[in-house]
């Protein structure tokens, strides 16, 4: 009995795997798009757009290949200094397929 349940243990771990996505750090009420945002033909500033629907409550997102993301760890300490950028997010993706637990951001690579 011990056995199957390390064994089922590990199994669940392994999906669990850490990823790498590329895409941008954005917010639940913008998602890909801060246009909706703009005003007298200025364009927005996503890292400052991003910034202001937090701070109106909406929640840290991530969108990667047109997909749009959840994030689980709304407290990670990076977000607010990546808010709007391009990077490369390392993480779990949760079982939904829709939230990630973010474990590391860097700035996307030119």
């Amino acid at each position: 009995m011990k056995i199957i349940l390390a064994l089922s243990v590990f199994a669940l771990q392994s999906f669990a795997a850490e990823q790498t996505w590329t895409g941008q750090i954005t917010d639940s009420m913008c998602k890909a798009d801060h246009g909706v945002m703009a005003s007298g033909g200025k364009p927005v500033n996503a890292h400052d757009c991003t910034l202001m629907c937090i701070k109106a409550g909406a929640r840290f997102s991530f969108v990667s290949d047109g997909k749009v993301f959840e994030l689980a760890n709304q407290t990670f300490a990076d977000l607010n200094q990546y808010a709007g950028a391009a990077v490369s997010l390392t993480g779990d993706l949760g079982e939904d397929g829709k939230t990630i637990t973010v474990s590391k951001l860097t700035p996307k690579k030119k």
